[in-house]
This record gives C-alpha cells, sequence and structure tokens, in this order.
C-alpha cells in the first residue's frame, strides 16, 4: 500500500503530540519549586513509558470496535499487542491516538506536585487509562455511548468533541482535582509559599504545547479547507486567551506576568481543542477570550475553597475544557445549511448534547478516579512523608537535584552534601 500525504501528515502530527508531553514536562518543572523540578518531569516521561505499552497491549482495543458491555468500552482483548493491526494502514492512526492517551494523564501530574510519590503515580497511570481514558475515548469517538448511534447520543445527540474537550481536558481536569482532595494539600499552601522557580522554562515548555497543538488538532484534519480553519482557530484562540487572561490579571492585581501570559495560551489551546474544526475564527476569538478571562479567574478559587491544584490544572483543564466545550452548543457551525449552534440558527439540540456530554463524563470521571485514587491511597499510600516534603521531592524520592546546590552535583544524589544540608 502506498505511503499517502495524509498518512505523512498523521505520523507527522502524532509526533508533534508526543512532543507536548516533554513540553508539558518542562512547562510543570519550570512552574514548580526548585527541589520538585525533577519529580515533575519526571511523571511526564514516565507517562509516556507506562501508556505507550498499555496502549499497544490493551488500550487501543478499548477505543475501538467491537464494543462491549452495552458500548461503554471497546474489547480489551480484541487485538492484543496490535497482532492483526500489523501490516495494515491502521497503525499509523493507532500510533496518534497513543500520543493523546500520554498526554492526558500526563496533565493530571500538575496538579499534585511535591506530594505525590512516584510509585503510587506510576500504579495509578496505567489503571486510570484503562478504566477511564480508553473507556471514555470509546463512548466519545469509538462508536459508543456518547456517539450519535450510542445509547446517550441517540437519546441527547452526538456532542462535537473534535480533538479532546471530553476525552482529553475535562476528563484530565476533573481527575486533577479528584486527586487533590484525596492526597491533600501541602504544608503552607494557604500561605501561597508555593510558587515557580524558573519562569524561562516554563515558558519554554508553553511553545513547545504550542507548537505541537497544532498537530494534537489538525491532525484528524480531513480536508484541505478543514486543515486551514483548524491552524488558524489553534493560532487566535490562545492568543486571544493570552491577552484576556494578561487584562484580567492586570484589572484584578495591578500587573500582567508572564506566568499569566503562559497559562492565557494553555487556556486557549484547550478551550478550542474540541471546536478548533466547527468555529469559525470569530467564534475562536470569543472561544479563547472567555476561557483566558475564565481560568484566570478560577486559578485563584482554589485558596477559597482549599483544594492544593499545585499547576493549575483544574482552573486551566476543566475550566478551559467546559468552556470549549459547552460554548460549541452557541458557536458551532451549520454544515450544508443544517445543524449548528444556537446563535448560529441549529436551535438549542447541539448545546443540549454538549451539556450532557460535559455532565457525563464529569460523573463518570469523578466516580472511577476517586475509587482508583482511594484504593491506592489506602494500601500504599499515595503521599510522600512530611519530612520528605519539606527536604524535597526530587531528592526524597529520585536521590536527585535538579540544580547543584552546595557543590553537590546536580542530576545526581551527594550523600555528604544532603548530610550538611540537614
Amino acid at each position: 500500500m502506498e505511503l499517502t500525504a495524509g498518512d505523512v501528515w498523521v505520523m507527522i502530527s502524532a509526533a508533534l503530540v508526543l512532543l507536548m508531553t516533554p513540553g508539558l514536562a518542562f512547562f510543570y518543572g519550570g512552574m514548580a519549586r526548585a527541589k520538585a523540578a525533577i519529580n515533575m518531569i519526571m511523571m511526564s516521561f514516565v507517562s509516556v513509558g507506562l501508556v505507550g505499552v498499555v496502549w499497544v497491549l490493551w488500550g487501543y482495543g478499548m477505543t475501538s470496535e467491537p464494543g462491549v458491555l452495552g458500548g461503554l468500552v471497546g474489547n480489551p482483548f480484541g487485538d492484543l499487542g496490535l497482532s492483526q493491526a500489523v501490516g495494515s494502514a491502521d497503525l499509523v492512526g493507532i500510533g496518534f491516538g497513543a500520543t493523546f492517551a500520554i498526554i492526558t494523564v500526563a496533565l493530571i501530574s500538575g496538579a499534585i506536585a511535591d506530594r505525590a510519590r512516584f510509585g503510587a503515580w506510576a500504579i495509578f497511570v496505567p489503571i486510570w487509562v484503562t478504566l477511564v481514558y480508553c473507556p471514555l475515548a470509546y463512548m466519545v469517538w469509538g462508536g459508543g455511548l456518547l456517539t450519535e448511534e450510542g445509547a446517550i447520543g441517540s437519546v441527547f445527540g452526538e456532542a462535537i468533541d473534535f480533538a479532546g474537550g471530553t476525552v482529553v481536558h475535562i476528563n484530565a481536569g476533573l481527575a486533577a482535582l479528584v486527586l487533590v482532595y484525596v492526597i491533600g494539600s501541602r504544608a503552607g499552601f494557604a500561605k501561597g509559599l508555593h510558587g515557580a522557580h524558573n519562569v524561562p522554562l516554563m515558558m519554554i515548555g508553553t511553545a513547545m504545547l504550542w507548537f505541537g497543538w497544532f498537530g494534537f488538532n489538525g491532525g484528524a484534519a480531513g480536508s484541505v479547507e478543514e486543515g486551514g480553519l483548524i491552524w488558524v482557530n489553534t493560532l487566535v484562540a490562545p492568543a486571544a486567551a493570552m491577552l484576556a487572561w494578561l487584562v484580567t490579571e492586570r484589572i484584578r492585581d495591578g500587573h500582567a506576568t508572564s506566568v499569566g501570559a503562559a497559562s492565557g495560551v494553555v487556556a486557549g489551546l484547550v478551550a478550542i481543542t474540541p471546536a478548533c474544526a466547527n468555529v469559525s475564527p470569530l467564534g475562536a476569538i470569543a472561544i479563547g477570550i472567555l476561557a483566558g478571562v475564565a481560568s484566570a479567574l478560577a486559578v485563584g478559587l482554589k485558596y477559597r475553597f482549599g483544594y492544593d491544584d499545585a499547576l493549575d490544572v483544574v482552573g486551566v483543564h476543566l475550566v478551559a475544557g467546559i468552556v470549549g466545550t459547552v460554548a460549541l452548543g452557541f458557536l458551532a457551525l451549520s454544515v450544508d445549511g443544517e445543524g449548528g449552534g444556537l446563535l448560529y440558527g441549529g436551535g438549542f439540540s447541539q448545546l443540549i448534547a454538549q451539556v450532557v456530554a460535559t455532565l457525563f463524563t464529569l460523573v463518570y470521571t469523578g466516580v472511577l478516579t476517586a475509587l482508583i485514587a482511594i484504593a491506592i491511597h489506602k494500601t500504599i499510600g499515595f503521599r510522600v512523608s512530611a519530612e520528605d516534603e519539606e527536604r524535597g521531592i526530587d531528592l526524597a524520592q529520585h536521590s536527585e537535584s535538579a540544580y547543584a546546590f552546595d557543590g553537590a552535583a546536580g542530576g545526581s544524589y551527594d550523600p555528604i552534601a544532603e548530610e550538611t544540608r540537614a
């Protein structure tokens, strides 16, 4: 079978999306404290290893036909190890799908910075991908409950989710919130003692994320017209969100920050993800502005409600994911004069479908994540000791340091220097 330009584009897009996870590692690593930078980077990198293996062994089968359990999930035993896919063009799309699963679970890690045991995280990742991500991906994209022929989609309508508003961002954002409540807050959280230690590294990670997001959104483009629309929307929505976040900061705090700029970009990217192929560029700007303002305001709620979302996964991914998903009910373009959002003459049908899909995702993810997290926390324990948290999770969990302090070699554990510091 000849390799087509479309095949090449999907392969390139898959590589771009895979690059997003190291970008996320730098983004989170820069936002974390100096003594937690290695741990944050490792939590993203180990997600690549764990999810990559799970995806090949049984994960992909759970996201594709034939379905089992009444459309809840694909058959995990349908193609173990992808042996049946070898020699087919399906492997290109299978690889593309793997990168989405990888970054979704990696996103969660930012909420529990400074305090999660690395071993517990390594157990959580494959279980969560298996029981939460893969079934939800099947329900939204693989022919399951939320699709047009599914039990829910056939009643309330099929929600639009082109690249992962529900499957990726609402899913990861709510899972992060659940983990935060299960594990608890860091020492000193209420006093706001945990700021970004390396803003340039965070900005580099942001640039990598934005770059990779063109593959994230555009990899499934079916035509040059659709691809062009996705590209422009992936440019302008985060641009608008960044400006909206900075203006919100300026009005609220009296200054605009680089952390705010980076967070605004990510919020806009999150919000346009489900809508990138289904709204006009003006609609993308509107979504970006809404996401930038909503997320900028939402990140402060953690202090009001007492949940220690360390790197604002909830405020950015959950909130902006909901904004982008629900906004489609108003701003989705009609297709050949049919359908569309409320503002394009489509009535309330698309809005209802978007809200139902959002609510279903929140309930499904919340319940399953809570069961997984509580089981791990009550058995092996999900949190490091207070002493290990104080001295730094990098040393406690990895015997490494991101930087050379007191003459100790960065990236290695020096017991003499550690004893001196103690």
